[in-house]
């Protein structure tokens, strides 16, 4: 979808400044963020895409006001909430307050880390030969779709080269949606600065973005 989170390209922002020595949390709350989001996905049923248009679905103000892991906290809630596991006011009141959902399987907390280590593999079997070949030159469509996808808007509407190609994996735009897998040939495109951002970009920078194979065109 188009929102906040589609921040690649877009102006304002400032420099990226890495963080020397970054650790992978910068407090407990953050792991424990990542890991309950990990750990109710089971009993909640979601998959990734569906986590991950959970935390982007959100307005502008409320999206660019939190942190990272707080982006994830509050995707989690969503999930949790419209599938009935927890209400607001639970939320909000920080402790139980009606019966839990009948059903529902908890998850042991010696199987979370067993099942952040094993992740989920997302490459399936191919069920057509590939559109496209390294060295091709492809356009990016110029879709604006309302739920999940991972195409970027400062790319759509661009021409790009095929880099690499990886076979095939779920689709993230469908199966964000319940609506199946959909596997699809992902491939590396690489595009050139002055294609992006006009003829006094820097003709030495490129940027390469991972893109389905639905999301091409013919050149």
């Amino acid at each position: 979808m188009d929102g906040a989170h589609d921040m690649g390209g877009a102006k304002g922002f400032g420099p990226v400044v890495p963080e020397p020595n970054e650790p992978v949390f910068h407090g407990d709350w953050e792991r424990r963020a990542f890991a309950l989001t990990v750990a109710m996905a089971r009993p909640g049923g979601w998959n990734i895409d569906m986590s991950r248009f959970a935390r982007e679905n959100r307005p502008p103000e409320d999206y660019l006001s939190k942190s990272y892991f707080q982006i994830w906290l509050a995707g989690l809630e969503t999930l949790m909430i419209e599938r009935g596991l927890v209400t607001r006011e639970e939320i909000e009141a920080g402790k139980v307050l009606s019966a839990p959902k009948p059903g529902v399987k908890p998850v042991a907390p010696n199987e979370i880390t067993p099942a952040i280590r094993r992740g989920g593999p997302t490459e399936r079997e191919a069920k057509a030969p590939a559109m496209f070949a390294v060295g091709d030159t492809v356009r990016m469509k110029d879709i604006h779709p309302v739920t999940h996808t991972r195409l970027p808007q400062y790319v759509r509407g661009h021409l790009g080269t095929i880099e690499l190609n990886h076979g095939c994996h779920v689709f993230p735009d469908t199966n964000s949606l319940g609506q199946g897998e959909d596997p699809q040939w992902l491939y590396t495109v690489r595009f050139d600065g002055p294609e992006l951002w006009g003829k006094d970009a820097d003709p030495t920078l490129s940027v390469s973005v991972d893109a389905w194979e639905s999301y091409l065109e013919r050149v």
